[in-house]
């Protein structure tokens, strides 16, 4: 399994900044499938200890409609790196045959304003959220879940051309 934890080159402005993703080997018929980390839920009083103007940045798009609730959200679901090295260790005890890969590194402060937060994407035909922390034995003190595309991976098996 290939771990990449990205260190931050730059002093970060909170704690709350890194980013984590797995691949998965096999997954609903697709292979190295890649999820998308995050918190699903905080302590709302979290959200008041941010200096939010300070930390968001230029629209990621002109003329792009923003919703500051969801651009919250993408720091709110990041992980601190106490978090993340716990959810590393957890990871690669717990599904260590199953993963390729190990990702994270920071988030990139200012944020652009315009990202769209994890828990906000749909799920639909190809797409969808895995509940970690709703699977049996489950032992990290924070949820977690994840966001999968499978429109982004090959087929286990490759039909005919």
């Amino acid at each position: 399994m290939e771990i990449d934890i990205v260190p931050a080159d730059v002093k970060l402005p909170i704690e709350r900044a890194f980013t984590l993703s797995i691949v998965i080997k096999s997954f609903k018929g697709r292979k190295d499938v890649e999820v998308h980390l995050f918190r699903p839920e905080w302590d709302p009083a979290e959200a008041q200890l941010y200096d939010w103007n300070a930390l968001f940045g230029d629209l990621l798009v002109p003329d792009l409609e923003v919703s500051l609730e969801s651009c919250r959200r993408v720091v709110l679901e990041s992980f601190t790196k106490q978090e993340r090295d716990q959810l590393v260790d957890y990871l690669k005890e717990r599904y260590k045959d199953r993963l390729a890969a190990i990702r994270s590194c920071c988030l990139n402060f200012p944020i652009p304003l315009g990202l769209v937060a994890l828990s906000e994407l749909s799920e639909g035909k190809d797409a969808g959220f895995v509940n970690f922390d709703k699977v049996p034995n489950y032992s990290l003190p924070f949820p977690v879940r994840g966001f999968f595309d499978l429109s982004q991976h090959k087929p286990l098996i490759e039909g005919p051309e």
